[in-house]
């Protein structure tokens, strides 16, 4: 490489509005004028005609296909964390992984649908996600309390 580049320089400028001595800088105060100035001379935005164009916002209405989507959701998320017991077996079903894959789809769907949910279906579906996300924390837990247990005898 080439050793002849030019020497690069910088200048720095200092923009705070008090010297050391805590008096107010000069440049700072012409700078306030001129603002100031600037301001007085520029004419009004029209600021009602803008909000006057921009129709207000509907609220949604509540569908009870998404309402179905989410408890059918809910329900399998449930399942897996051992709120019915299998039929074949009359245990309870744990599959942290399968709820914790539900519990994930229910959080992109409201993180994708913020904004545009009724507001009674904004409220289930935070509640259903908080209950599902606490039950989630207890059953895994105790399956870890229970893995160390067993772990402790063997």
């Amino acid at each position: 490489m080439s050793e002849n580049k030019s020497e690069e320089t910088f200048r720095v400028i200092d923009r705070r509005p008090f010297t050391a001595e805590g008096d107010v800088r000069k440049e700072f105060v012409e700078q306030e004028e001129r603002e100031a100035a600037r301001a007085a001379a520029a004419p009004p935005a029209p600021v009602a005609e803008e909000k006057a164009a921009v129709p207000a916002k509907e609220t949604p209405k509540a569908l009870p296909a998404f309402e179905n989507l989410v408890r059918m959701l809910g329900s399998n998320a449930a399942m897996v964390l051992g709120a019915y017991a299998d039929p074949r077996t009359g245990q309870p079903m744990l599959d942290p992984d399968a709820a914790r894959d539900l519990i994930d789809m229910l959080d992109a769907l409201r993180e994708k649908t913020l904004g545009n949910l009724a507001p009674e279906e904004d409220s289930m579906l935070l509640d259903l996600l908080g209950k599902l996300k606490m039950t989630f924390l207890e059953i895994t837990q105790a399956m870890q309390a229970a893995q160390a247990k067993a772990k402790g005898r063997g």
